[in-house]
């Protein structure tokens, strides 16, 4: 990285004597490891406040009401922190995010060890700070979507959506390890120790991550910034124009450049699907016992093997969602996925409570809800261009939590009204998972093979 240091500190006469850092394979390869590692111990720490919450409720007196609130104020910090990371990684790199919202993640994990007994309001704090964990998935889409479009390997470009996938399926691989190794450490360690323990492999792969290559698009925005900041607007536009940038657009570029021109339809379009996926998100995959044992009258421990396999069965999902955007195009691929899934659990919520049958139903659903995460995080670096990349990326994302508030506050008022859980989750579950895939299909399709 020192000849692309050196490069935008010299002045030049002409656009050509630059030419961006290009990647080899093996930077490609690394790359794509550690962000899979960085999404894992991300979700680790992620699950880990969720699944101790209790354990602490119990240790601090806090009643299931306090708990409840405390996770409502973390959802709304967390969003406002996924919001403001965008705006920074199109400053600083996508190499620098990277490590800012995995180095965070480590130090929120062991922060909350030592904050939780100062009292609600700093723990609120940190948990909305370790937001940067939840934020990471989105700067891993940003510095993928670049480093998979400039990659020369036949083999990616093919596959760059599958393999994606593989890194998104993190999400299952850090759940498993937060619950496995919680049920293992907490008898010996205590729910502080297993913060702490959190922060070891987010730390390692905080350090790991220096040795990242910033990826040549970024490259080329940086010199583009670099020269038009020292006047040389002539040879801005001309190093634009040979790397197909639109100059203009570049020059706005900022939060408000993700709200005009053709930057605006994904923006908008994007931010209603996501929004109205994680209501079902939150009904459905973390409330999904609650939704099982009240709507099909099944055991607790029946719940649980049901939500093990069915998340096993949303692990596939996540591949042969990958696999499918390569081919049909990302769009296409969410579009279909959400709508299926909306009508699985719409089919599961109306089915008999036969032991098979919800198993069947729900693990299709899951397949069809989680699974297009791998096709939509990639989908939305491919919607915006490299100046906004990563502040349009997190406008969409940041929208997740805020819909799973909005599923939380409806399912209360359902409930609290004297309603059914069946009511609650065919309203704020199965109709908005299927109109978010209805949405999708207003936002621009991109062919997989035209980012470059």
């Amino acid at each position: 990285m020192t000849s692309t240091h050196a490069a935008t500190t010299t002045q030049v006469t002409e656009p050509d004597a630059w030419k961006p850092v290009q990647l080899e394979s093996r930077d490609v390869t690394y790359a794509t490891w550690i962000a899979f590692f960085a999404w894992v111990f991300a979700v680790y720490d992620f699950i880990l406040f969720g699944t101790l919450l209790p354990v602490m409720g119990g240790h601090f007196d806090w009643n299931e009401t306090q708990q409840a609130e405390i996770a409502t104020w973390v959802a709304i910090g967390g969003a406002v922190v996924a919001f403001a990371i965008g705006p920074v990684v199109d400053r600083i790199g996508r190499r620098g995010g990277i490590m800012l919202t995995i180095g965070g993640t480590a130090l929120c994990s062991a922060l909350t060890a030592v904050c939780a007994g100062l009292g609600k309001a700093p723990l609120v704090l940190v948990r909305s700070v370790a937001g940067l964990g939840y934020a990471e998935e989105g700067v891993n889409a940003t510095y993928l979507t670049e480093v998979y479009a400039a990659s020369t390997d036949p083999r990616l470009v093919k596959r760059r959506g599958f393999i994606y996938s593989l890194v998104q399926s993190g999400w299952p691989v850090g759940a498993l390890i937060a619950a496995g190794l919680t049920a293992l450490l907490l008898p010996h360690i205590g729910w502080q120790g297993c913060f702490v323990f959190a922060a070891v492999p987010a730390f390692v792969i905080a350090v790991l991550a220096r040795k990242l290559k910033e990826s040549p698009q970024f490259q080329v925005h940086q010199r583009i910034v670099h020269l038009r900041k020292a006047g040389q607007d002539a040879d801005a536009r001309a190093l634009a124009r040979e790397y197909d940038v639109d100059y203009d657009e570049h020059a706005k570029a900022g939060v408000a450049a993700a709200f005009r021109g053709a930057a605006l339809r994904p923006t908008l379009v994007l931010s209603l699907a996501i929004l109205l996926n994680w209501s079902a998100i939150q009904v459905f995959s973390v409330l999904g016992t609650s939704v099982i044992v009240s709507v099909h009258k099944l055991s607790f421990e029946n719940s649980l093997w049901i939500l093990v396999l069915s998340n096993l069965v949303g692990f596939i999902g996540y591949l042969f969602h990958g696999w499918l955007g390569d081919r049909i195009g990302r769009r296409n691929t969410v579009a279909a996925g959400w709508m299926c899934g909306g009508l699985a659990f719409f089919a599961m919520l109306q089915a008999p409570s036969e032991l098979a049958t919800v198993v069947a139903l729900y693990s299709l659903g899951l397949f069809f809800l989680t699974g297009p995460y791998s096709a939509m995080l990639f989908f939305m670096g491919e919607s915006f261009p490299t100046s906004i990349r990563a502040t349009g990326g997190a406008i969409v994302h940041a929208m997740g939590p805020i819909g799973a508030i909005v599923a939380g506050l409806g399912i209360t008022s359902v409930l609290a009204g004297g309603g059914q859980w069946h009511a609650a989750a065919l309203w704020f579950g199965a109709l908005p998972c299927f109109l978010s895939g209805l949405v999708m299909f207003a936002a621009r399709h991109v062919e997989p093979t035209s980012v470059k």
